[in-house]
């Protein structure tokens, strides 16, 4: 995998440098880093790893808190010069059409993790060696990692970035994510702080 594009985006945050990787360049759904005009390597950076989320990223789904996440870790990124991966790994690794699915199951009364196993899947289809691989073409070693997840922060550690700090991403539940968050701290381990 390696850089096949980049390029100057202004956002409502500010100036990022959208920069698109993948194995060739007719790849059409390359994972893209977005990297702040402040950025600089030989520091600790602010990182978010988001994985894509159609549903919350774009139409604003209140069934997850995934659109809130990224909004507030570009403004973090924002203001601290950092950085955001943005992986093409839609709905935990298992695909928008399978992602559809397990909301319709969830309709029945399952949640995300049973879900996604009565589909075939695991809970968390997910990995992070392509970030990792980002992270060094960015040169990035050192970072304060925007998650809840705490299996992320061991994925990256385990490759040999260092986690010098957890940045909390605390989204205010709603009615139609409760009962998602509830199930992703409780059965995930996800460090949301519910009670």
């Amino acid at each position: 995998m390696e850089r096949q594009a980049e390029v100057m985006i202004p956002t409502k945050w500010g100036n990022f440098t959208m920069i698109a990787y993948a194995d060739d360049v007719s790849d059409k759904m390359p994972h893209l880093a977005m990297v702040h005009e402040n950025f600089t390597t030989g520091k600790p950076v602010y990182l978010r790893i988001h994985s894509e989320c159609l549903t919350g990223d774009i139409w604003g789904s209140r069934r997850c808190d995934c659109g809130e996440q990224l909004d507030k870790s570009m403004e973090i990124a924002a203001r601290e010069g950092g950085v955001v991966i943005y992986l093409r790994q839609e709905g935990r690794g298992i695909g928008i059409i399978n992602k559809i699915k397990a909301y319709q199951l969830q309709d029945t009364g399952l949640n995300t993790i049973d879900a996604n196993i009565h589909l075939g899947f695991e809970a968390d289809e997910r990995s992070y060696g392509i970030a990792v691989a980002i992270l060094e073409d960015l040169d990035i070693h050192q970072i304060r990692l925007m998650t809840n997840n705490p299996d992320k922060i061991d994925a990256l550690t385990e490759q040999g970035i260092e986690v010098l700090e957890r940045v909390p991403l605390i989204i205010q539940p709603q009615e139609g994510n409760a009962n998602y968050l509830r199930t992703k701290q409780d059965q995930m381990g996800h460090l949301l702080d519910l009670k």
